[in-house]
């Protein structure tokens, strides 16, 4: 699908169909999480508790990255 970015008032964006809005499960007013990866870009929902899970995996993998090296040996 291709899609056009636009002027909308003072800024910029991305419309979205709603048949993609739908197959996304997405609505107005929701956040959107969007990562790049090795295929390219990926746009999803915005979940609060994985983000918040993340965090915590990101802090621990900081502390403990000597154990987690040798652990991976």
């Amino acid at each position: 699908m291709r899609l056009e970015i636009k002027q909308i008032g003072n800024s910029t964006g991305l419309i979205l169909p709603k048949e993609l809005l739908a197959r996304l499960r997405l609505q107005r007013g929701d956040s959107v999480l969007v990562t790049e990866g090795p295929d390219g870009f990926s746009v999803s929902r915005h979940d609060e508790a994985f983000e918040k899970g993340l965090e915590i995996a990101r802090k621990g993998m900081k502390q403990y990255r000597k154990t987690l090296t040798e652990l991976a040996k």
